[in-house]
């Protein structure tokens, strides 16, 4: 079954019940049994849920994975990952990463004993320099937020194969109609399904994906046992966003194509970080392993001058300034102060998270008027 076909029909199966082509919202906490421990398959829905399997069945099949598993947010993804670690393991992690991502290593996982080192993975060889006997996890993100920098997932996996050390990708910007890490030899895959995956903006939740049934075991008792689930319904918004995903990330990397080269010729823009650009420092690792560049862009102003990038985002008019990514509409964000705020300033301007940074997540408007509301703003 190819792509397409999978984000509608991937490990779906019609409601036994009475046929619904649709899975039902099986809005319930438990589930009568006839006998102690004897049910239809399920007991109580923190521990399974018909709708939440089978989002968790489509979260597999479009990742090429074996197992699937939803939570309540991508962060409660991240932390039953790291909930596979004890105190005195070490992590190495790309030092351009989501804001919360680095809040919850630093802020909370540090204070348990793990120690994380972040680093530039842009030339994936730095990273055996930081492996030793304590390493167990390595966390990447490509493309990475908010520079857009590439990680050769091919490579990594090779790496932490070598030194039998786990690999996690965060796949959100990507999505797995662009890529699919697990088939690069990646051991697990996260979602912020919030993103790109819902793509509606209407539901917050979190996505991994593993081939390894060992490895999905455990982290289906992390899920279990600390309650990081998602609730039925926002597990139906998220299969039905599955279900045109292949069709939005289209128009969305003609989108972003459009406003990247737009914003390269624009005489007030310092830089435009984008893959698709054959300028990229790692745009061949990226044309590689991608399908597609994405929609997501991010560019600074000449002068890096803080006040004339809140003046841009304020007076956007299409583009709407917000947190988050990944839905039809396009958002633009402005992560100094918004999604990478919890970052120290001196770490933020050391991967180029400057003053004037802007982000966008370009949606699937017509690319005319996303252009237009860009050339008003920035005048």
């Amino acid at each position: 079954m190819k792509f397409n076909t999978k984000t509608i029909h991937g490990g779906q199966k019609h409601d036994p019940a009475y046929g619904a082509v649709m899975p039902p919202i099986y809005q319930t906490s438990t589930y009568a049994q006839t006998t102690p421990g004897d049910h239809k398959g399920y007991a109580y829905s923190r521990t399974s849920n018909p709708t939440r399997s089978a989002l968790e069945h489509a979260f597999a099949s479009i990742e090429n994975g074996n197992y699937g598993l939803a939570f309540g947010s991508g962060l409660a993804a991240i932390d039953s990952v790291l909930k596979l670690l004890k105190s005195g393991d070490e992590v190495v992690s790309t030092n351009d990463l989501y804001g919360g991502t680095y809040r919850l290593f630093t802020k909370i996982y540090e204070e348990f004993g793990i120690k994380f080192h972040f680093i530039g993975m842009e030339n994936v060889e730095r990273i055996e320099d930081y492996i030793n006997e304590n390493t167990k996890l390595i966390w990447v993100e490509t493309p990475t937020n908010p520079m857009m920098n590439i990680i050769d997932i091919k490579t990594t996996a090779s790496i932490a194969k070598k030194h039998d050390v786990l690999l996690a990708v965060d796949n959100t910007f990507a999505t797995p109609y662009l890529q699919q890490p697990l088939d690069l030899g990646a051991n697990i895959v996260m979602h912020s399904a919030t993103k790109y995956l819902g793509g509606h903006s209407d539901l917050v939740m979190g996505a991994l994906i593993v081939k390894d049934k060992a490895l999905a075991d455990r982290l289906y008792f992390i899920q279990n046992a600390s309650g990081a689930i998602c609730g039925p319904q926002d597990a139906f918004l998220a299969l039905r966003g599955i279900k045109t995903l292949h069709i939005r990330m289209q128009r969305h990397c003609e989108n972003g194509k459009a406003v990247a080269e737009f914003l390269a010729n624009h005489p007030k823009i310092e830089n435009v970080y984008w893959p698709g650009f054959e300028s990229h420092p790692n745009h061949n690792i990226a044309k590689s392993q991608m399908k597609d560049f994405g929609g997501m862009v991010s560019f600074t102003t000449k002068g890096n001058d803080y006040e004339e990038a809140i003046k841009i985002v304020e007076n956007l008019k299409i583009f709407t300034l917000a947190e988050s990514l990944g839905g039809v509409e396009s958002l633009a964000g402005h992560p100094v102060s918004m999604t990478h705020a919890s970052i120290p300033k001196e770490e933020r301007e050391k991967i180029g998270v400057v003053d004037s940074l802007i982000r966008l997540s370009v949606g699937i408007e017509d690319e005319d008027d996303l252009i237009a509301d860009l050339r008003q703003a920035i005048g």
